[in-house]
Protein backbone atom coordinates (compact mmCIF):
# COMPACT_ATOMS: atom_id res chain seq x y z
CA UNK A 1 0.00 0.00 0.00
CA UNK A 2 1.35 3.81 -1.33
CA UNK A 3 2.51 5.75 1.63
CA UNK A 4 -0.03 8.92 1.25
CA UNK A 5 2.04 12.23 -0.46
CA UNK A 6 3.27 14.48 2.53
CA UNK A 7 1.91 17.96 2.40
CA UNK A 8 4.48 20.68 0.80
CA UNK A 9 4.13 24.04 2.28
CA UNK A 10 5.76 26.73 1.05
CA UNK A 11 6.40 29.65 3.88
CA UNK A 12 7.19 33.27 3.05
CA UNK A 13 9.18 35.26 5.06
CA UNK A 14 10.42 38.49 4.40
CA UNK A 15 11.31 39.02 7.67
CA UNK A 16 12.81 36.19 10.01
CA UNK A 17 10.48 34.82 12.01
CA UNK A 18 8.73 31.38 12.59
CA UNK A 19 11.48 29.50 13.10
CA UNK A 20 8.87 26.93 15.62
CA UNK A 21 6.22 26.64 12.55
CA UNK A 22 8.83 25.35 10.43
CA UNK A 23 10.19 23.08 12.90
CA UNK A 24 6.67 21.55 13.78
CA UNK A 25 5.73 21.47 9.66
CA UNK A 26 8.94 19.34 9.56
CA UNK A 27 8.27 16.86 12.77
CA UNK A 28 4.22 16.44 11.39
CA UNK A 29 6.07 14.93 8.50
CA UNK A 30 5.51 18.22 5.69
CA UNK A 31 7.92 19.04 3.35
CA UNK A 32 8.91 22.91 3.67
CA UNK A 33 9.99 25.07 1.46
CA UNK A 34 10.77 28.41 2.64
CA UNK A 35 10.86 31.85 0.37
CA UNK A 36 12.57 34.82 2.45
CA UNK A 37 14.75 38.14 1.61
CA UNK A 38 18.03 38.10 -0.03
CA UNK A 39 19.37 40.34 2.17
CA UNK A 40 18.93 37.99 4.95
CA UNK A 41 20.67 35.31 3.05
CA UNK A 42 24.15 36.09 5.12
CA UNK A 43 22.57 36.87 8.87
CA UNK A 44 19.52 34.50 9.32
CA UNK A 45 19.22 31.57 11.67
CA UNK A 46 16.35 30.15 10.27
CA UNK A 47 16.30 26.20 10.78
CA UNK A 48 18.12 24.83 7.89
CA UNK A 49 17.44 21.40 9.52
CA UNK A 50 13.55 21.88 9.06
CA UNK A 51 13.63 23.07 5.12
CA UNK A 52 13.78 20.81 2.36
CA UNK A 53 15.18 24.03 0.36
CA UNK A 54 15.24 27.68 0.65
CA UNK A 55 14.71 30.15 -1.96
CA UNK A 56 15.80 34.06 -1.91
CA UNK A 57 14.10 37.19 -3.49
CA UNK A 58 15.82 40.32 -4.71
CA UNK A 59 14.61 42.81 -1.96
CA UNK A 60 14.82 46.27 -1.09
CA UNK A 61 14.19 47.17 3.10
CA UNK A 62 12.06 43.59 2.63
CA UNK A 63 10.22 44.58 -0.18
CA UNK A 64 9.92 42.21 -3.10
CA UNK A 65 8.39 42.64 -6.58
CA UNK A 66 5.16 41.05 -6.93
CA UNK A 67 5.43 39.56 -10.07
CA UNK A 68 8.60 38.97 -10.03
CA UNK A 69 7.93 37.03 -7.18
CA UNK A 70 4.45 35.21 -8.87
CA UNK A 71 6.47 34.00 -11.70
CA UNK A 72 9.42 32.74 -8.95
CA UNK A 73 6.90 30.90 -7.19
CA UNK A 74 4.96 29.48 -10.68
CA UNK A 75 8.76 28.38 -11.77
CA UNK A 76 9.04 26.62 -8.70
CA UNK A 77 5.76 24.88 -9.56
CA UNK A 78 6.71 23.03 -12.06
CA UNK A 79 8.61 20.81 -9.99
CA UNK A 80 7.32 21.39 -6.82
CA UNK A 81 3.26 20.59 -5.94
CA UNK A 82 2.69 23.09 -3.12
CA UNK A 83 -0.40 22.34 -0.89
CA UNK A 84 -0.12 25.33 1.37
CA UNK A 85 1.04 28.87 1.44
CA UNK A 86 1.80 30.60 4.68
CA UNK A 87 3.05 33.86 5.51
CA UNK A 88 5.13 33.87 8.58
CA UNK A 89 4.85 37.91 8.95
CA UNK A 90 1.70 40.43 9.27
CA UNK A 91 3.58 42.12 5.70
CA UNK A 92 3.77 39.10 3.96
CA UNK A 93 -0.24 38.36 3.75
CA UNK A 94 -1.42 40.21 0.95
CA UNK A 95 1.82 38.17 -1.37
CA UNK A 96 0.46 35.07 0.05
CA UNK A 97 -2.85 35.61 -0.94
CA UNK A 98 -2.07 36.84 -4.51
CA UNK A 99 0.14 33.35 -5.10
CA UNK A 100 -2.80 31.24 -3.70
CA UNK A 101 -5.20 32.97 -5.65
CA UNK A 102 -2.84 32.57 -8.91
CA UNK A 103 -1.72 28.64 -7.91
CA UNK A 104 -5.35 28.35 -6.52
CA UNK A 105 -4.15 26.55 -3.63
CA UNK A 106 -6.61 26.69 -0.71
CA UNK A 107 -6.83 29.45 1.90
CA UNK A 108 -7.19 32.82 2.26
CA UNK A 109 -8.18 35.08 -1.24
CA UNK A 110 -6.89 38.24 -1.87
CA UNK A 111 -10.53 39.88 -0.46
CA UNK A 112 -11.02 37.70 2.48
CA UNK A 113 -7.18 38.95 3.02
CA UNK A 114 -8.66 42.41 3.79
CA UNK A 115 -9.93 41.70 6.60
CA UNK A 116 -6.82 40.97 8.21
CA UNK A 117 -4.66 43.45 7.16
CA UNK A 118 -6.27 46.22 6.22
CA UNK A 119 -7.88 48.29 8.87
CA UNK A 120 -10.41 50.04 6.91
CA UNK A 121 -12.31 46.66 5.49
CA UNK A 122 -12.11 44.86 9.05
CA UNK A 123 -13.63 48.13 10.78
CA UNK A 124 -16.37 47.66 8.35
CA UNK A 125 -17.12 44.72 8.45
CA UNK A 126 -17.33 44.19 12.04
CA UNK A 127 -19.51 47.35 12.06
CA UNK A 128 -22.02 45.59 9.34
CA UNK A 129 -21.87 42.84 12.40
CA UNK A 130 -23.59 45.29 14.75
CA UNK A 131 -20.12 45.00 17.15
CA UNK A 132 -18.89 47.99 19.22
CA UNK A 133 -15.75 50.41 17.42
CA UNK A 134 -14.69 53.75 17.58
CA UNK A 135 -16.65 55.75 15.13
CA UNK A 136 -14.51 56.07 12.17
CA UNK A 137 -13.75 57.70 8.67
CA UNK A 138 -12.21 56.67 5.55
CA UNK A 139 -10.06 59.55 4.50
CA UNK A 140 -11.34 59.59 1.03
CA UNK A 141 -14.29 62.14 1.00
CA UNK A 142 -13.42 65.43 1.98
CA UNK A 143 -17.20 66.23 2.98
CA UNK A 144 -17.58 62.95 4.26
CA UNK A 145 -14.58 63.74 6.69
CA UNK A 146 -15.51 66.97 7.73
CA UNK A 147 -18.64 66.00 8.38
CA UNK A 148 -17.29 63.36 10.75
CA UNK A 149 -14.92 65.97 12.54
CA UNK A 150 -18.56 67.89 13.41
CA UNK A 151 -20.30 64.92 14.62
CA UNK A 152 -17.58 63.22 16.85
CA UNK A 153 -15.34 65.30 19.00
CA UNK A 154 -11.88 65.00 19.20
CA UNK A 155 -8.64 63.50 19.72
CA UNK A 156 -8.34 61.10 17.42
CA UNK A 157 -5.87 58.75 15.95
CA UNK A 158 -5.19 58.76 12.12
CA UNK A 159 -3.97 55.42 11.13
CA UNK A 160 -2.78 53.62 7.75
CA UNK A 161 -4.75 50.88 7.05
CA UNK A 162 -1.87 48.22 5.88
CA UNK A 163 0.75 49.31 8.58
CA UNK A 164 0.85 46.25 11.67
CA UNK A 165 0.73 47.17 14.97
CA UNK A 166 1.15 51.06 16.21
CA UNK A 167 3.67 52.13 13.04
CA UNK A 168 2.42 55.00 11.34
CA UNK A 169 -0.29 56.06 13.58
CA UNK A 170 -0.60 59.42 14.92
CA UNK A 171 -2.74 61.38 17.34
CA UNK A 172 -4.91 64.65 16.06
CA UNK A 173 -6.16 66.95 18.95
CA UNK A 174 -8.25 69.19 16.41
CA UNK A 175 -9.35 69.37 12.52
CA UNK A 176 -6.95 72.60 11.84
CA UNK A 177 -4.09 70.03 13.23
CA UNK A 178 -6.07 67.41 10.52
CA UNK A 179 -6.63 69.06 7.62
CA UNK A 180 -2.18 70.29 6.67
CA UNK A 181 -1.85 66.79 7.65
CA UNK A 182 -3.76 65.26 4.91
CA UNK A 183 -2.66 67.75 2.31
CA UNK A 184 1.18 66.77 2.96
CA UNK A 185 -0.18 63.34 2.66
CA UNK A 186 -0.76 63.97 -1.02
CA UNK A 187 -2.40 61.25 -3.15
CA UNK A 188 -1.47 58.80 -0.17
CA UNK A 189 -4.56 59.51 1.70
CA UNK A 190 -7.18 56.92 0.81
CA UNK A 191 -4.39 54.36 2.39
CA UNK A 192 -5.35 56.22 5.89
CA UNK A 193 -8.44 56.11 8.14
CA UNK A 194 -9.06 58.53 11.20
CA UNK A 195 -10.64 56.93 13.93
CA UNK A 196 -12.17 58.11 17.55
CA UNK A 197 -9.78 58.24 20.30
CA UNK A 198 -10.62 55.97 23.23
CA UNK A 199 -9.04 56.50 26.51
CA UNK A 200 -8.85 53.18 28.40
CA UNK A 201 -7.20 49.61 28.86
CA UNK A 202 -5.90 48.12 25.75
CA UNK A 203 -6.03 43.49 25.76
CA UNK A 204 -5.26 41.44 23.64
CA UNK A 205 -6.89 37.40 22.45
CA UNK A 206 -4.62 35.20 20.71
CA UNK A 207 -6.67 32.40 19.36
CA UNK A 208 -6.34 29.21 17.32
CA UNK A 209 -9.07 28.37 14.60
CA UNK A 210 -10.12 25.11 12.97
CA UNK A 211 -13.01 24.93 10.64
CA UNK A 212 -14.34 28.02 11.98
CA UNK A 213 -14.47 27.37 15.40
CA UNK A 214 -11.83 28.65 17.94
CA UNK A 215 -10.45 25.94 19.67
CA UNK A 216 -8.03 27.80 22.15
CA UNK A 217 -8.19 31.35 22.93
CA UNK A 218 -6.43 33.18 25.71
CA UNK A 219 -6.84 36.92 27.01
CA UNK A 220 -4.21 39.11 28.11
CA UNK A 221 -3.84 42.79 28.66
CA UNK A 222 -1.49 45.63 27.92
CA UNK A 223 0.37 47.54 31.31
CA UNK A 224 0.47 50.47 28.73
CA UNK A 225 -1.54 50.98 25.27
CA UNK A 226 1.35 49.61 22.22
CA UNK A 227 0.64 53.21 20.87
CA UNK A 228 1.84 55.14 24.04
CA UNK A 229 4.93 52.84 24.30
CA UNK A 230 5.01 53.44 20.54
CA UNK A 231 4.89 56.96 20.64
CA UNK A 232 6.08 58.45 23.94
CA UNK A 233 8.78 55.39 24.74
CA UNK A 234 9.07 53.51 27.83
CA UNK A 235 8.42 49.81 28.83
CA UNK A 236 5.51 47.66 27.00
CA UNK A 237 4.09 45.05 29.36
CA UNK A 238 1.68 42.17 28.96
CA UNK A 239 0.43 39.60 31.03
CA UNK A 240 -2.28 36.73 31.10
CA UNK A 241 -5.08 37.94 32.65
CA UNK A 242 -7.01 36.02 35.88
CA UNK A 243 -8.87 33.28 34.36
CA UNK A 244 -12.94 33.50 34.93
CA UNK A 245 -12.45 36.89 35.87
CA UNK A 246 -15.01 39.41 34.11
CA UNK A 247 -12.87 41.25 31.86
CA UNK A 248 -11.46 37.92 30.64
CA UNK A 249 -14.93 36.25 29.96
CA UNK A 250 -16.10 39.62 28.25
CA UNK A 251 -13.19 39.54 26.34
CA UNK A 252 -13.32 35.93 25.11
CA UNK A 253 -16.89 36.27 23.97
CA UNK A 254 -16.19 39.51 22.31
CA UNK A 255 -13.42 37.47 20.59
CA UNK A 256 -16.08 34.81 19.34
CA UNK A 257 -18.10 37.06 17.91
CA UNK A 258 -15.28 39.64 15.97
CA UNK A 259 -13.81 36.02 14.42
CA UNK A 260 -17.09 35.06 13.43
CA UNK A 261 -18.02 38.24 12.04
CA UNK A 262 -14.55 38.14 9.93
CA UNK A 263 -15.39 34.39 8.91
CA UNK A 264 -11.81 32.28 9.37
CA UNK A 265 -11.94 29.16 8.78
CA UNK A 266 -8.44 28.00 10.19
CA UNK A 267 -5.50 29.33 11.39
CA UNK A 268 -4.15 31.55 14.16
CA UNK A 269 -5.23 35.33 15.32
CA UNK A 270 -4.08 38.27 17.38
CA UNK A 271 -7.01 40.44 18.02
CA UNK A 272 -6.77 43.48 19.83
CA UNK A 273 -9.43 45.25 22.24
CA UNK A 274 -9.90 48.27 24.15
CA UNK A 275 -12.28 48.55 27.37
CA UNK A 276 -13.29 52.40 27.19
CA UNK A 277 -12.30 54.16 30.57
CA UNK A 278 -16.14 56.40 30.65
CA UNK A 279 -18.36 54.04 29.51
CA UNK A 280 -16.40 49.84 30.12
CA UNK A 281 -17.51 48.96 26.51
CA UNK A 282 -15.40 46.53 24.87
CA UNK A 283 -14.52 48.09 21.58
CA UNK A 284 -12.49 45.92 18.82
CA UNK A 285 -9.62 47.71 17.54
CA UNK A 286 -8.06 45.54 15.27
CA UNK A 287 -7.24 41.73 13.93
CA UNK A 288 -4.57 40.03 12.61
CA UNK A 289 -4.46 36.28 10.97
CA UNK A 290 -1.01 35.30 12.54
CA UNK A 291 1.09 34.89 15.41
CA UNK A 292 1.40 37.86 17.76
CA UNK A 293 4.73 39.77 17.63
CA UNK A 294 6.56 41.05 20.17
CA UNK A 295 7.54 37.73 22.19
CA UNK A 296 3.82 37.30 22.81
CA UNK A 297 3.62 33.91 21.69
CA UNK A 298 6.56 33.11 24.71
CA UNK A 299 4.36 34.94 26.47
CA UNK A 300 1.49 32.39 26.49
CA UNK A 301 3.58 29.51 26.04
CA UNK A 302 5.03 29.91 29.39
CA UNK A 303 1.52 29.98 30.97
CA UNK A 304 -0.15 27.63 28.87
CA UNK A 305 2.72 25.33 27.12
CA UNK A 306 1.12 25.65 24.02
CA UNK A 307 3.52 27.32 21.03
CA UNK A 308 1.25 29.05 18.89
CA UNK A 309 3.23 29.17 15.74
CA UNK A 310 3.48 24.78 16.03
CA UNK A 311 -0.15 24.66 16.44
CA UNK A 312 -0.49 27.07 13.67
CA UNK A 313 1.34 24.73 11.70
CA UNK A 314 -0.48 21.38 12.67
CA UNK A 315 -3.67 23.34 11.33
CA UNK A 316 -2.33 24.47 8.28
CA UNK A 317 -1.17 20.59 7.84
CA UNK A 318 -4.61 18.94 9.11
CA UNK A 319 -6.13 21.70 6.39
CA UNK A 320 -9.79 20.90 7.17
CA UNK A 321 -8.89 17.03 5.76
CA UNK A 322 -7.69 15.72 9.17
CA UNK A 323 -8.87 16.18 13.28
CA UNK A 324 -7.27 19.12 14.96
CA UNK A 325 -7.16 19.60 18.78
CA UNK A 326 -4.56 21.68 20.96
CA UNK A 327 -2.88 20.60 23.74
CA UNK A 328 -4.71 20.70 27.11
CA UNK A 329 -3.40 24.42 28.20
CA UNK A 330 -1.81 24.51 31.53
CA UNK A 331 -3.10 27.37 33.71
CA UNK A 332 -0.55 29.15 35.15
CA UNK A 333 0.44 33.19 34.77
CA UNK A 334 2.80 34.69 32.83
CA UNK A 335 3.73 38.35 32.38
CA UNK A 336 5.98 39.83 29.55
CA UNK A 337 8.16 43.08 29.83
CA UNK A 338 10.44 44.73 27.34
CA UNK A 339 12.20 47.99 26.27
CA UNK A 340 15.08 49.41 24.46
CA UNK A 341 18.04 49.28 26.45
CA UNK A 342 20.77 51.82 26.95
CA UNK A 343 23.38 49.55 26.68
CA UNK A 344 24.06 47.56 23.99
CA UNK A 345 24.60 44.69 25.71
CA UNK A 346 22.20 45.30 29.04
CA UNK A 347 23.39 42.70 31.93
CA UNK A 348 20.12 41.76 33.73
CA UNK A 349 21.67 39.56 36.26
CA UNK A 350 20.76 41.63 39.41
CA UNK A 351 17.20 40.40 38.70
CA UNK A 352 17.09 37.30 39.97
CA UNK A 353 13.91 36.31 40.88
CA UNK A 354 12.63 32.25 40.26
CA UNK A 355 9.85 33.25 38.10
CA UNK A 356 11.79 34.43 35.76
CA UNK A 357 11.82 32.26 32.63
CA UNK A 358 13.10 33.68 29.96
CA UNK A 359 15.77 36.88 29.22
CA UNK A 360 15.64 38.77 26.19
CA UNK A 361 19.33 38.45 24.11
CA UNK A 362 18.91 41.13 21.32
CA UNK A 363 20.94 44.51 21.30
CA UNK A 364 20.11 47.53 23.24
CA UNK A 365 17.14 45.69 24.55
CA UNK A 366 15.88 44.21 27.98
CA UNK A 367 13.55 41.80 28.62
CA UNK A 368 12.03 39.20 30.98
CA UNK A 369 9.18 37.21 30.94
CA UNK A 370 7.92 35.50 34.59
CA UNK A 371 5.49 32.68 35.60
CA UNK A 372 3.88 31.67 38.39
CA UNK A 373 0.67 29.63 39.81
CA UNK A 374 -0.63 32.90 41.16
CA UNK A 375 -1.83 35.87 39.04
CA UNK A 376 -1.18 38.24 41.62
CA UNK A 377 3.05 37.26 41.89
CA UNK A 378 3.36 38.04 37.80
CA UNK A 379 1.35 41.78 38.47
CA UNK A 380 3.76 42.25 41.43
CA UNK A 381 6.78 41.58 39.64
CA UNK A 382 6.10 43.34 36.42
CA UNK A 383 4.56 46.54 38.86
CA UNK A 384 8.45 46.29 40.25
CA UNK A 385 10.18 45.54 37.14
CA UNK A 386 8.30 47.97 35.25
CA UNK A 387 9.88 50.40 37.51
CA UNK A 388 13.54 49.27 37.93
CA UNK A 389 14.10 49.03 34.27
CA UNK A 390 13.75 52.57 33.76
CA UNK A 391 16.43 53.42 36.11
CA UNK A 392 18.50 50.37 34.84
CA UNK A 393 18.07 50.31 31.13
CA UNK A 394 15.24 52.86 29.23
CA UNK A 395 16.16 54.42 25.81
CA UNK A 396 14.20 56.18 23.94
CA UNK A 397 13.78 56.39 20.52
CA UNK A 398 11.62 58.12 17.83
CA UNK A 399 8.48 56.31 16.96
CA UNK A 400 8.17 53.62 14.29
CA UNK A 401 6.97 55.24 10.80
CA UNK A 402 7.58 51.68 8.80
CA UNK A 403 8.66 48.11 9.67
CA UNK A 404 12.23 46.61 10.78
CA UNK A 405 13.77 44.14 11.27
Amino acid sequence: MSQPKPVTILAIASYEKGHAFLRQAKKEGARVLLLTSQSLKDVNQFPRESLDDIFYMPDVNKQWNREDTLKAVSYLARTESIDRIVPLDDFDLELAAHLREHLRVPGLGESDTRFYRDKLAMRMRAAEAGLNIPPFVHILNHRKVAEYLEAVPGPWVLKPRLMAGAIGIRKINSATELWPVLEQMGDEQSYYLLEKYVPGEVYHVDSIVYQGEIRFAIASGYGRPPMDVSHQGGVFTSRILERRSAVEQKLIEKNRLVLGALGLVRGVSHTEYIIGREDGTVYFLETSARVGGAHIAELIEFATGINMWGEWARVEIAGGAEKYTPPVPRQDYAGLLVCLARQEHPDSSAYEDPEIVWRMDKKNHAGFIVKSASYRRVQELLESYAGRVVGDFLAVAPPKSRPTD
